[in-house]
């Protein structure tokens, strides 16, 4: 788990960079909108892959609560996506009230 964050702030640093040694402020607000959105879809991926797998290990263990466990995973599932489509409709209000 520690490869895959370190490789998210590189790639994050790396992005930042570039854009704030432009001439123009108003050049960067557009890039960093697109890393706070990138960043919200990023956590929403690996919060339901999580869940996918600890579903599929507890579906292992008892296969009788199958359905339970669906269920639960499901709507979890779709608060996670909830909260990242708020977190990137912010990203974009922010972005274009910068300008």
């Amino acid at each position: 788990m520690s490869k895959w964050l370190l490789t998210c702030v590189f790639i994050s640093v790396c992005s930042i960079c570039a854009p704030s040694m432009a001439q123009e402020a108003a050049s960067v607000m557009p890039s960093l909108t697109v890393i706070g959105a990138g960043l919200a879809v990023l956590g929403a991926g690996i919060g339901i892959g999580r869940i996918g797998g600890s579903a599929c290990e507890a579906i292992a263990r008892q296969p009788e609560m199958a359905g339970k466990i669906q269920t639960a995973m499901i709507i979890a599932a779709a608060l996670i996506e909830g909260a990242a489509f708020f977190a990137i409709l912010l990203a974009l209000i922010q972005g274009g009230s910068a300008k």
